[in-house]
């Protein structure tokens, strides 16, 4: 049958690129839509990051009816920090048609080609600061906040396009004991020795706290593949978006002499909160996020980072210690610590020294141009 790839130009195009996921998972009990009011937000000049990169936004149609959608991604900080030609492709999401993925994923290559790209890789939704890759184990089981989710299919489109792997990404989950391992707590115990210590953020100086862990974040993830640093206008409007989720007794910094040194941010997952508001924002769904919001039995570890120097001196796990007590008595079940490049050995080993299991994997692909 027919198709076009058109790209988005008016309100309505846009209206309809971020509602399609709407109609594509409507029978999907594990999806969970983002607001859509707040996804046209991050769709908008609001997001800083559509103010330094070039992104251009297409949709495929068959008979009338959108049934794909896809982000062509040009991003000068990636290039000037990689010194690499690689643009990106994001948001993908697309019916089990193998023609119309080839057409989504051939006009953003072709557009990067005209552009000097070398390398295609995604997806990414906008960049590694963010939601990226393609779910390729765990659909058994509901995805956490500000993770990726798609049909199985998906890698099956993506191979047909001749896209190979570029990085997995892992999760993993931690079922909630009343006592941490005993190895964690003597780890713990060697760091409190040093006089490393560790406290609370304080929403009343969320912003300086949150610079806080922009320091120590774009320090400690440096040297990992495919990090971005976060621009003070990123952290700004990241930080508005995240304020209201952020629990401050399971948001932590560590200190060394008065200097921060480590951050940690388990975030509730408000996941289970959206999958019962279904993208809307009115009376009936505000209620519902009221009474779900307090049956959240999970957290995400979102914010996280150790400053070089002080890896390997139980810095991590003193931070857990700490934010175990508050863990507890909010009555959570789950942590997913996620997410971890797959050959990222110093953080799957602290996963594994608390006993928690591999249970979700990610891809990122790419294609030489």
């Amino acid at each position: 049958m027919p198709f076009e790839i058109k790209e988005v130009k008016s309100k309505s195009d846009l209206s309809a690129f971020i509602k399609f996921p709407l109609d594509l998972y409507k029978d999907d009990k594990l999806y969970a839509p983002q607001l859509t009011r707040d996804l046209k937000t991050h769709f908008s000049q609001k997001n800083p990051f559509l103010k330094h990169a070039d992104v251009r936004f297409f949709l495929a149609l068959k008979d009338g009816k959108i049934a794909g959608r896809i982000a062509c991604i040009i991003n000068p900080d990636h290039i000037r920090f990689h010194n690499e030609k690689a643009g990106f492709f994001g948001f993908f999401e697309c019916v089990n048609d193998s023609d119309i993925s080839n057409a989504l994923l051939g006009k953003v290559q072709n557009e990067l080609k005209n552009r000097g790209m070398e390398i295609m890789r995604g997806p990414m939704n906008f960049s590694t600061n963010e939601e990226c890759g393609f779910l390729i184990e765990g659909f058994d089981s509901s995805p956490m906040l500000m993770t990726p989710y798609n049909p199985p299919y998906y890698n099956d489109l993506m191979t047909a396009f001749g896209m190979s792997k570029s990085k997995d990404l892992h999760a993993y989950i931690y079922d909630m004991h009343e006592e941490l391992p005993e190895k964690v707590l003597r780890v713990a115990a060697l760091a409190e020795r040093k006089g490393i210590t560790v406290r609370p953020i304080d929403k009343k100086n969320f912003m300086a706290d949150m610079k806080v862990f922009k320091s120590i974040y774009n320090s400690a993830w440096e040297k990992n593949w495919g990090f971005i640093p976060i621009t003070d206008d990123e952290l700004s409007y990241s930080a508005e978006r995240l304020k209201p989720l952020v629990v401050c007794d399971l948001t932590l910094i560590a200190e060394k002499d008065g200097e921060p040194i480590g951050f940690l941010g388990l975030i509730p997952d408000f996941n289970f909160v959206l999958r019962h508001m279904g993208g809307k924002l009115n009376p009936l769904t505000v209620l519902k996020a009221l009474y779900y919001s307090k049956k959240i039995a999970d957290l995400r570890l979102l914010l996280y980072g150790i400053k070089p120097e002080y890896r390997n001196r139980g810095v991590d796990a003193l931070l857990f210690k700490e934010g175990h007590k508050n863990i507890i008595k909010g009555g959570y079940k789950r942590i997913e610590f996620s997410w971890i490049l797959e050959d990222n050995m110093l953080v799957i080993r602290i996963c594994e020294m608390f006993g928690a299991r591999l249970y979700k994997r990610y891809r990122i692909y790419e294609k030489r141009l």
